[in-house]
């Protein structure tokens, strides 16, 4: 199966319009990049909108698929589904698949539709930490201490990620925040939760975006050059913070290894990496877990210029959530920015290239969900 259609809806400050018309732009723009009409559509993957998502979206678009997928697991969600899409291609269930999300969630959050509070309803698992306060945020950060405990992590080498990310933003034009900042701009702002200072965290956008993958019989017919789902793997770990056995390992450590050992790569061959990065210790512990260095050398790893588009392991080329957008669920624009490299049409100022001067050729794109709960990971493939 390959990805041949990316896009994003419009991003970033995006006021007097629906999460369902950013579904629908980002569509149009999809199907417009890969050169295929709406009828060729038989596949729709869609969470985290309507009563009956993904029924609601599909009657939005006006498809008729006769294979969809909802599967609801946060942010790792759209690794998650492109993962199903590929087995039910495989299966011939589907030979077009098209996966889109959209959100006002800055919007919402100005207009007062939207809370980030957690305790709100709260039933489940949650009942029992809602009542203390325990916000996502501070679930984050009680891991992100953990991690500073066990390893040794400073924060200095946390805030590192942030100011990479920025950097890496800083040529990207569909970026929300540009301008370049420092490690003690990181460390010196407002505590939002202990460690973690407000450039710590990711921003809040509206924004949407859109990936359509088909089967091998139909790449020929598609405008833009294939990049080819190689691996994936998906796995859950808790809900309740008392059920996660260790704080400083990630679902990733399993989606990981299941994605790289399928996909028959090693980390090491890997030429790029999207990863959801809602806080900077996400970047970090998911980097390990990956296998792209050691466990607790994460804090080392991230110090020295690595995640730099043109440093060892260039990561979040885009800027990430941490810098361009992150609209609610970022997973699905991993693997958007992931295939715009591997095409080699980034962008002047942008483009990833290997120490040779050729073009990326593997790219890793892992999503997180929830507080560490799950994780999906594809492995993608220029060729």
């Amino acid at each position: 199966m390959a990805v041949v259609g990316v896009a994003l809806a419009d991003c970033g400050r995006v006021d007097g319009v629906t999460p369902y018309a950013l579904h629908a732009q980002a569509a149009r723009r999809a199907l417009a990049d890969a050169g295929l009409g709406r009828d060729a559509v038989d596949g729709l993957a869609s969470a985290g909108l309507g009563t009956l998502a993904p029924v609601e979206v599909a009657e939005y678009l006006g498809l008729r698929p006769r294979w969809v997928d909802s599967t609801s697991v946060g942010g790792a969600a759209w690794e998650v589904m492109a993962a199903h899409a590929a087995d039910a291609v495989a299966a011939g269930r589907a030979n077009a698949v098209l996966l889109v999300y959209g959100s006002t969630a800055r919007a919402d959050v100005r207009a007062g539709r939207r809370t980030g509070d957690l305790s709100f309803g709260a039933r489940g698992p949650l009942q029992f930490e809602a009542p203390y306060g325990h916000t996502l945020i501070a679930k984050y950060a009680m891991a992100a201490r953990r991690h500073m405990h066990a390893y040794g992590t400073t924060l200095e080498q946390l805030a590192a990620v942030a100011v990479q990310a920025r950097a890496n933003a800083a040529a990207n034009p569909e970026a929300l925040f540009r301008n370049p900042i420092t490690v003690d701009d990181v460390l010196g702002g407002p505590v939002i939760a202990d460690p973690f200072t407000r450039l710590h965290c990711c921003l809040r956008s509206d924004g949407g975006c859109a990936v359509l993958l088909v089967a091998e019989e139909l790449v020929r017919e598609c405008a833009q050059p294939p990049v080819w789902v190689l691996g994936s793997g998906e796995h859950v770990s808790h809900s309740a913070m008392s059920a996660w056995e260790d704080f400083t390992v990630s679902p990733a450590a399993v989606s990981g290894r299941l994605a790289f050992e399928r996909a028959g790569v090693r980390p090491a061959e890997i030429d790029l990496a999207q990863i959801y990065d809602a806080f900077t210790y996400m970047t970090l512990v998911t980097l390990e877990d990956l296998g792209f260095c050691a466990k607790g050398e994460g804090g080392a790893f991230v110090e020295r210029g690595r995640l730099l588009r043109d440093g060892d392991l260039p990561t979040n080329t885009d800027g990430g959530g941490l810098s361009a957008q992150h609209p609610g669920m970022r997973g699905l624009f991993l693997v958007v920015e992931a295939v715009r490299q591997l095409r080699g049409r980034a962008g002047e100022g942008r483009q990833v290239h290997r120490r040779d001067g050729t073009l990326p050729r593997l790219a890793v794109a892992s999503g997180t969900g929830g507080w560490f709960c799950s994780s999906g990971t594809l492995v993608l493939a220029r060729d």
